[in-house]
């Protein structure tokens, strides 16, 4: 499984059933991390643990959704003490502006933001305790730019967690913990691959370098967030977009 600088490390990763959840999880437990895969989805998320073991790795299962408080809480009460945290969690319609109703809109910011916020919320204790902590949130694109295809409250949620990450980063480095953002392009992944090629082409032609993002290089930035190397990065947004957006 490779060089085990994660050993003795537990990582909970959220919507970790498949995309780039899955990838991040495959990084960390060969790293040597005990991984911790959440999802709604028991049959995709027990593959998932499945494959990982297979490979050497630890890796269990928590069935959960983010946007529920007290699910949050019971399953961060049936871990213990998360010292790598990588809120991953979200979802993403591609409903047009006109035709987003407030239930829509609540639900997506609920996944994508609240979420965060929740799980977040319930690893402080430990990572406070511990004086070690990697908080590493994936956001998108369409939270610095604006959605390009996806939906406005997609695109907003996105935005909310870069804020987030910044304020989370100033309340917890007093206690050697780390908060930062991982910023993707579009991905190729069970998501993305639902959409029409027409869309996916549109997407295509305003990327510089003409493809779309690989979930295993959103698992290589999220594993040097983790590492000793990287200590001294919190607060920070890393772009991974192929020059989608350039500062």
């Amino acid at each position: 499984m490779g060089e085990r600088t994660l050993a003795g490390r537990t990582a909970l990763v959220t919507g970790a059933a498949r995309g780039l959840g899955r990838a991040i999880s495959q990084r960390l437990a060969g790293l040597g991390a005990r991984v911790v895969l959440g999802d709604v989805d028991a049959d995709a998320l027990a593959e998932a643990v499945r494959s990982i073991q297979e490979q050497g790795g630890e890796a269990v299962s928590r069935l959960f959704d983010v946007a529920d408080a007290g699910a949050v809480h019971s399953a961060f009460a049936s871990i213990g003490r998360v010292g790598i945290l990588v809120n991953n969690a979200g979802i993403c319609p591609l409903t047009p502006l006109e035709q987003t109703g407030e239930a829509e809109w609540d639900r997506v910011l609920a996944v994508n933001l609240k979420g965060a916020f929740l799980c977040t919320q319930a690893a402080v204790a430990g990572l406070r305790a511990g004086g070690w902590g990697r908080v590493i949130n994936i956001a998108s694109a369409a939270g610095q730019i604006g959605g390009v295809a996806v939906g406005v409250h997609y695109a907003a949620s996105k935005g909310g967690l870069l804020a987030m990450t910044k304020s989370f980063a100033r309340l917890l480095a007093p206690y050697g913990v780390t908060v930062n953002a991982v910023a993707p392009g579009t991905a190729e992944t069970d998501l993305t691959s639902s959409w029409s090629q027409t869309t996916l082409e549109a997407l295509r032609a305003k990327i510089p370098l003409g493809r779309f993002i690989q979930p295993k290089e959103i698992g290589a930035v999220v594993a040097f967030l983790c590492s000793a190397e990287a200590a001294a990065i919190t607060g920070a947004t890393i772009d991974v977009n192929a020059g989608l957006f350039m500062r």
